[in-house]
């Protein structure tokens, strides 16, 4: 995990799987960045393999965090597999507007299911 600082915008960038066994330590560097009172925050996903919903509730957190300052945390790059996590639980705000369009969904994968 990398923590790049500038002019208080913050890049992290992450590495291997999300997990309960190392989302402390994604918690800790997110709280590192609003320790110093950075307020907007890039996550790098390029290198993330996997999230599960404990890597998510941590996003969610430090978003929150970041709105609470008048900041934002965006993903950027995330794999497949996050991408999914993101859509299914319809967090997808958290990604950057400059993300590439989200790959369809494979055979038999659950869908969101349309407002009524």
């Amino acid at each position: 995990m990398n923590l790049h600082r500038c002019d208080g915008r913050a890049t992290i960038c992450l590495e291997g799987e999300i997990d309960l066994s190392t989302v402390a330590a994604v918690r800790a560097a997110l709280a590192t960045c609003h320790t110093y009172g950075i307020r907007d925050i890039d996550v790098d996903l390029t290198a993330v393999t996997f999230c599960d919903v404990s890597g998510l509730n941590a996003f969610l957190a430090a978003a929150r965090r970041s709105v609470a300052a008048r900041g934002r945390l965006r993903l950027h790059h995330p794999a497949p597999v996050v991408r999914l996590l993101l859509d299914l639980t319809r967090t997808g705000f958290l990604l950057a507007e400059d993300r590439p369009s989200a790959e369809p969904a494979p055979a038999g994968a659950l869908q969101p299911r349309e407002a009524a």
